[in-house]
């Protein structure tokens, strides 16, 4: 079950985007899937919903995003710049109105970079982009990948009713 906050994201995004006919990719790392899985518990994702990957390692990133757009230099998770990186990337790969984008340290210790639990960027690109900094202060690992799914959604939701229809 969906937690209903994120749920309740999900359906704002979801009616947004079917209304004007946009397609949202999502990228995302510490969420462990979280934000796919809300924008799918949503009936009618097939409408919007492009697709998603789980970059939770080096591997994976290689995997699914390498390539689709520049990767800036000394790229590394849990940063800014990687948020973005996963956003476009998706959006790219997928040929997706939208990207979301995420990575962060969800505990219940900090990441390998110095990070700490509770510490993320999440990050969304398309006709709007902007990205947001997450420090719960918490070690809660589960609670963690909620909050900062509820922040990438709620970011989405406020460039999603905040831009108006993409180009073209």
């Amino acid at each position: 079950m969906i937690d209903p906050r994120l749920n309740a994201l999900a359906e704002q995004a979801a009616a947004v985007l079917r209304a004007r006919k946009e397609t949202v990719g999502v990228a995302e790392s510490s969420c462990g899937g979280l934000v796919s899985a809300s924008l799918l518990a949503v009936p009618g994702a097939s409408a919007y919903y492009a697709g998603g990957a789980v970059v939770y390692t080096l591997a994976a990133r290689r995997g699914f995003l390498q390539g689709a757009v520049e990767s800036p230099k000394g790229l590394r998770g849990a940063t800014e710049d990687f948020a973005l990186y996963g956003a476009r990337s998706a959006a790219a790969r997928l040929e997706a109105t939208w990207g979301i984008g995420e990575g962060g340290a969800a505990g219940p210790t900090g990441n390998s970079y110095g990070d700490p639990a509770g510490h993320a960027w999440v990050a969304v690109t398309g006709p709007a982009e902007a990205a947001r900094h997450v420090l719960t202060g918490s070690a809660d690992r589960q609670a963690n990948m909620v909050a900062f799914t509820a922040a990438a959604l709620e970011l989405f939701v406020e460039l999603l009713e905040g831009s108006g229809p993409a180009p073209g």
